[in-house]
């Protein structure tokens, strides 16, 4: 009882801390970002399917956070009826929930994808006992193949921070980022600056990281031209901005970190996050999700791309959640005109869509636990 009374009082405590850094939970689109009016589109590629092997050497799991059956159609109708994601043809759905509540966020969602563990709210890389469980990027580092985290967020948010880091509270961003310290994680790209350097116990992380090796950077011009060594680069004070904002991040970051991860010739474990195409779900903003949901859309082609080249890696995309609960209302592939609701500015409990690509894609099909995500990665990559 002790136990648990302590531990509301972190979470209070760590929520009053953390309100800063989720205002996007109280954004409001204005009417006029109710319809996507159409834009810019891009072609897109179809790969083989022909691998090299029944199991992959490496594994790319790409998460849209909030991302439903609504927001991916949202991007097949903005981008004239296709997506990279057409290439996955194995396709399957995951149930959400975490231990705790029929409706999950993203810090149990994460860790349950993660670790293969249904947690309770708010929970990062632990059991609802508050006992740490170990994550596949764990896993991966103990049996000597690279890995890495890349997210449009703080990479100490809830779905990055569910890879690395074991926090009674996702709003423990501080002792999130010191978590990183305890890793041999080859490379890492987000926001987050001020959790590594404007802290209260006087830390600056980012020379501590410096010390142990890594090239430290926030220059993106920089850090897309960076293919060897370990490094750690912060592209935001926080989160990083809209896509207006931070133009190209996501698909350059991610290209980047296959390149630094693809020399390891055990293999690699690399976690992609495209994070705002819930906070566009959070304002209830059409345009914001389309936008989020076609940049996220590019970043997974860069992955399938290279998976498609090199013939051992698996590309596994899903999503922790829905958010929103989008409904399309209109439309035209003609056009790329989309027209949605949004009933809540919170979490759904519909089950999300899982796609994959590559050897071992074929087990990822049907209904299946959130956890079964993990587990079958696990078996595929690391399993002899």
């Amino acid at each position: 009882m002790l136990k648990k009374l302590l531990l509301i009082a972190i979470i209070l405590q760590m929520g009053i801390q953390g309100f800063a850094q989720d205002t996007y939970l109280n954004a409001e689109a204005k009417d006029i970002e109710k319809t996507y009016l159409g834009g810019e589109t891009y072609k897109v590629k179809m790969f083989p399917q022909k691998f090299k092997s029944e199991k992959p050497k490496n594994i790319i799991f790409l998460i849209g956070d909030g991302m439903g059956v609504s927001q991916v159609f949202a991007g097949l109708t903005a981008n004239k009826g296709h997506l990279f994601l057409e290439n996955c043809k194995y396709i399957g759905f995951s149930k959400t929930q975490s231990s705790d509540n029929y409706i999950t966020d993203s810090a149990a969602g994460g860790t349950a994808l993660s670790a293969g563990v249904r947690t309770y709210n708010g929970a990062i890389g632990v059991d609802p006992d508050n006992n740490p469980v170990k994550t596949i990027l764990e896993d991966a580092e103990e049996n000597g193949l690279a890995t890495g985290l890349v997210s449009t967020s703080a990479i100490t948010h809830a779905t990055p921070a569910s890879y690395i880091a074991h926090q009674p509270s996702r709003n423990m961003y501080e002792e999130i980022a010191a978590d990183f310290l305890k890793t041999d994680i080859d490379v890492f790209i987000g926001g987050g600056t001020q959790h590594f350097t404007e802290r209260k116990d006087g830390r600056n992380l980012l020379n501590e990281l410096k010390e142990k090796g890594y090239r430290v950077e926030s220059d993106l011009n920089k850090i897309k031209n960076i293919k060897t060594g370990k490094l750690a680069a912060l592209t935001a004070d926080v989160h990083n901005g809209r896509i207006n904002e931070r133009k190209s991040m996501l698909p350059v970051a991610t290209k980047t970190a296959i390149n630094i991860l693809s020399n390891n010739k055990k293999g690699f474990f690399l976690m992609v996050e495209g994070s705002q195409i819930d906070w566009g779900g959070h304002a209830a903003s059409t345009i914001y999700v389309v936008e989020d949901m076609l940049d996220f859309d590019k970043t997974i082609g860069k992955a399938l791309e290279f998976a498609a080249k090199d013939g051992e890696t698996l590309v596994v995309v899903s999503a922790d959640h829905e958010t929103g609960g989008m409904a399309i209302t209109g439309g035209s592939f003609e056009t790329g005109v989309v027209n949605a609701g949004f009933p809540t500015g919170g979490h759904t409990a519909v089950m999300v869509p899982v796609f994959s690509y590559g050897p071992g894609a074929e087990k990822f099909i049907g209904i299946m636990e959130n956890t079964d995500i993990h587990a079958k990665m696990k078996k595929l990559l690391l399993d002899n």
